[in-house]
């Protein structure tokens, strides 16, 4: 297929940035580098994307574990570990300065449960840290594992860290409980308040080949809620690849994971989502609402208060 399919290609030339995408491309690869390797293992959180075989809506999800709990272990091979047995933690886990170890979980009833031990899976994950602004793709076919499962991988590559606010450091609570998932058929206004108040989403997205999971940044503000049944935000300028955006024009199927870095409550959306691109270049992302969960307390990490990118816009109504 080569680096980019069809939708990544049309939007390019639409945006006129052919000759840079082919340049940032010769960044994908296959092989998870010593580098990303070790970034792996340093990781708390990892968010994954894929459609849910049930259904054939698209879901992200977020998983949590004591570092050490993603690892490389091949030259194209990312393995993650959902199961610890006998409450035995990851070989080889490192903690960081206030981090305590938990074990590795992803919370009860995620829409994802089915295809994260489903063979041949296409799977998007992202593994995003607020401490050093850093975030690592790895897009791949799932293999079920006796602790978990691994990603065979296509795409390997790192971002810019454009967008990402910084946050110094973590903590996990181990006596935080996980609340009960409350499905949604539209977003209530407690929902509305939590996206607007978001500074940070992971957007999941699909195509005939694969799965891709990427990160939005902004000031809170930039999602708009715009009824129960639609948001929008703004597609800011980044690395030209559009993988996303192309992703969308080709299937536009999409799962959003919005987070509460502090309490842990997760909101997981799914539906569809289309680009609107306007002559001067700008571009909004308009998504319908088909169907959400809000979990509370869904996972162990609070991290510390965010600096928010210089890089980001301020939002407009």
């Amino acid at each position: 297929m080569g680096t980019y399919h069809e939708g990544s290609l049309a939007v390019q030339e639409l945006m006129g940035v052919r000759d840079r995408a082919e340049h940032v491309g010769r960044s994908l690869g296959q092989d998870i580098k010593p580098v990303a390797a070790a970034f792996l293992e340093l990781q708390p959180l990892l968010i994954v994307g894929a459609a849910a075989p049930e259904t054939g809506r698209v879901w992200a999800s977020a998983l949590t574990g004591a570092p050490g709990f993603v690892r490389a272990t091949g030259p194209r091979q990312m393995s993650v570990i959902t199961n610890t047995g006998q409450g035995s933690q990851p070989k080889g886990a490192r903690g960081t300065a206030r981090a305590t170890t938990c074990d590795p979980h992803s919370h009860d009833g995620d829409p994802l449960t089915t295809a994260l031990k489903t063979t041949g899976t296409h799977i998007g994950t992202i593994a995003l840290d607020p401490r050093t602004r850093r975030r690592m793709r790895l897009n791949g076919r799932l293999r079920p594992t006796d602790r978990g499962f691994a990603v065979t991988a296509d795409q390997v590559f790192s971002n810019c860290p454009k967008y990402i606010q910084r946050r110094e450091s973590y903590e996990t609570l181990t006596d935080r409980t996980p609340g009960t998932p409350h499905p949604l058929t539209e977003l209530t206004h407690q929902a509305a308040e939590f996206i607007h108040a978001a500074d940070t989403f992971f957007l999941a997205t699909v195509h005939p080949g694969g799965a891709d999971v990427s990160h939005r940044g902004g000031n809170p503000g930039f999602v708009q809620v715009r009824s129960p049944h639609e948001l929008s935000w703004p597609d800011y300028s980044g690395n030209a690849m559009f993988l996303t955006l192309g992703n969308l024009r080709t299937d536009p199927r999409a799962g959003l994971l919005f987070l509460d870095w502090t309490t842990g409550t997760v909101l997981q959306l799914t539906g569809e989502a289309h680009t609107e691109f306007t002559a001067d270049g700008e571009r909004t992302v308009r998504f319908t609402v088909a169907e959400a969960i809000e979990t509370p307390a869904a996972l162990p990490l609070r991290w510390s208060a965010p600096e928010y990118s210089p890089a980001n816009p301020e939002p407009t109504r």
